[in-house]
């Protein structure tokens, strides 16, 4: 896609969007500093850019119980720059954002219309990130996710790995539900949602996006160790079992019908992404 400025360089959307879009520009942290909404917005500036997609953040949930400050920079402050600057200069803006901002009660799929209530200042950043987006005034998508994997950086996936190789049983939260997302899914929805906004200047909003089917995480590790040929054995345990400093929500499950109708995206299937993952693992 030319004309493209992602906010983002090592990230695993990042890295996937560079995978797709190698024609786009990448800002990593040297280039410009979410701690700093300035340079964010003088990037955007000083581009010429068609479209942002803000595939950047600070997704630590755990250290940002300690770390609001840098976690309110980078998650609502940074994004709300960006969204002000690309407001200005007439270009649409994409930002990712989480399952975090509702409170994970329930077990419907949540809706883009329900009531947020995040658990932590994780959930609580992005949510201020989203609503400032809005509030900019400009031509803007918000894509919800959940649960995001990828061959590159942290991740879900690459732990259990790790873990599963060196262990003969891991003990595994069991009632958390959601959809693991393949973060190159996530990389081509966007790159999808900036095209049909840069064609068509009334399209936008929030959207969810996620993998399908919906899982929990014990039964996420158990297809990990499938279809890696780990022989580890997978425990359920309960989220009081294993407590963190951030609550996780109990229900990340995302309703993804509207993305389907205004973008023709359907949600993917996460045990395919999974197996490409593998692939490019090596394994």
């Amino acid at each position: 896609m030319s004309g493209l400025l992602v906010f983002g360089r090592t990230g695993q959307v990042a890295t996937e969007l560079a995978r797709l879009a190698p024609d786009a520009r990448f800002l990593g942290r040297a280039d410009a500093d979410l701690t700093d909404p300035a340079a964010c917005a003088a990037a955007i500036r000083d581009s010429g850019c068609a479209a942002v997609i803000n595939a950047a953040a600070y997704t630590a949930v755990d250290k940002a119980e300690s770390d609001q400050g840098t976690a309110r920079a980078v998650n609502a402050l940074a994004p709300a720059a960006m969204a002000r600057t690309a407001a200005l200069a007439g270009v649409p803006f994409v930002q990712i954002s989480t399952d975090y901002v509702f409170d994970g009660s329930g077990t419907a799929p949540w809706r883009e219309s329900d009531p947020t209530g995040p658990l932590g200042v994780y959930g609580a950043t992005k949510l201020d990130g989203e609503q400032a987006i809005a509030a900019a005034g400009g031509q803007w998508a918000v894509l919800r996710t959940s649960w995001v994997f990828s061959a590159h950086g942290a991740n879900f996936v690459k732990t259990m790995l790790r873990l599963g190789a060196e262990r003969d049983e891991l003990r595994v939260v069991a009632d958390q539900h959601g959809g693991p997302t393949p973060a190159r899914d996530i990389a081509a929805a966007c790159l999808t949602m900036a095209q049909a906004m840069r064609a068509d200047p009334g399209r936008g909003g929030t959207y969810h996006f996620s993998g399908a089917p919906d899982t929990n995480w014990s039964g996420f590790a158990r297809e990990i160790m499938a279809m890696a040929g780990l022989t580890c054995r997978v425990t359920d345990i309960a989220t009081a079992d294993y407590p963190t400093p951030a609550r996780r929500p109990g229900n990340s499950r995302l309703n993804c019908d509207l993305i389907a109708r205004d973008f023709g995206i359907a949600r993917p299937d996460w045990r395919a992404g999974l197996s490409e993952v593998l692939k490019d693992l090596g394994r």
